[in-house]
């Protein structure tokens, strides 16, 4: 067979793409062995030198190039044409808000250190450093209440203060009452020198304190007390303001000395009016306190917990309760004792 190839090709021409394609053909038919093993590691043998070479892709033409270069090149950058932003503006207010940050910051440290602070300095009654008597309570606004609850706490001690004032022309006005009729006037004058005396500290203790209280820690308790002393005080206003005769000066007992002493009378009527505007306003603070009271939900028995909690807390009925329980333990002990001994 390969003589008759070989004898074949001897008498074709000599193409070299055909004998190229013979030769490459005819290595490959010797070398292959149809019953090698599959699984044999051993490399493959080496490609034939004689390989058809890949087709190569298309040039464009010469005259079309692949990029497009453009007409005219960028200018070149340089910084003094570029934009320059002014930061000066926005690093001051950067700076301003870091400060006003700490300032808040540092006003919220004191106001905590101020809460947590055992022992503060009194300052009211602002008193000189001479007087023999010192501060009895300790009051800041700013400190102590919240923001929302400032104007109604300032509003109440406003309203306490205008309370005393009214409470000295009572006084004043007895005292005029005293002049115009000595026989009946000197009991009232008396008792005006009473509510004067009594009801100035006790009012401000018994409901302003109270209120202060309620508003700084929101104690259901302080609560309770300012309803209770605030509406007693508007009850004791409103009796003020009629004037009974022999309690104290007011529109009745005005209307009935203007027969006999006009200026009197007429002194009388206007003290009396003036008790009714802090009727007017005590009911209307009494009112607007308890509906900011409703607003936080608060309850009766929020203020008996503070209470017994409160109740607990003091030293003197835990020293009382210690004894109490003491001396039941040692009752008891004798009475066992003495059952034993018969």
């Amino acid at each position: 067979m390969k003589i008759v190839e070989i004898q074949f090709l001897k008498n074709q021409p000599m193409d070299p793409s055909v004998r190229q394609a013979t030769q490459g053909s005819q290595g490959t038919l010797d070398d292959f062995n149809p019953f090698a093993d599959k699984n044999n590691t051993q490399p493959a043998p080496p490609p034939s030198r004689s390989t058809i070479p890949a087709p190569q892709p298309a040039q464009p033409p010469a005259s079309q190039p692949a990029i497009m270069t453009p007409s005219e090149e960028p200018p070149p950058y340089s910084a003094v044409g570029a934009q320059k932003v002014d930061t000066s503006d926005l690093q001051r207010r950067q700076e301003e808000l870091e400060r006003k940050a700490a300032e808040l910051q540092r006003k919220e440290q004191e106001m905590r250190d101020m809460q947590f602070k055992t022992a503060r300095q009194n300052n009211w009654p602002p008193l000189p450093k001479w007087f023999p008597i010192g501060p009895c309570f300790y009051q800041d606004f700013s400190v102590d209440i919240p923001l929302e609850f400032q104007k109604t706490v300032k509003f109440a001690y406003y309203l306490w203060m205008f309370y005393v004032f009214v409470l000295f022309l009572n006084i004043l006005g007895s005292l005029a009452y005293l002049v115009a009729s000595p026989s009946s006037g000197g009991s009232t004058f008396g008792l005006s020198l009473v509510w004067f005396f009594l009801f100035t500290p006790c009012s401000f203790i018994c409901w302003y304190r109270p209120l202060y209280k309620a508003f700084r820690s929101d104690s259901s308790f302080n609560f309770f007390v300012f309803f209770f002393v605030f509406f007693f005080q508007f009850c004791t206003c409103v009796i003020m303001c009629l004037g009974v005769t022999g309690f104290t000066v007011g529109i009745i007992g005005g209307i009935g000395t203007v027969s006999t002493n006009m200026a009197v009378g007429l002194i009388m009527i206007f003290i009396g009016i003036f008790f009714a505007l802090v009727s007017v306003i005590t009911f209307a603070l009494l009112v607007k306190v308890h509906r900011i009271y409703r607003s936080t939900g608060a309850s009766f028995q929020k203020a008996q917990a503070e209470f017994a909690q409160g109740v607990m807390r003091n030293e003197t009925v835990q020293n009382a309760a210690a004894n109490a329980a003491a001396g039941a333990a040692r009752g008891t002990a004798q009475q066992y004792g003495s059952n034993n001994r018969y």
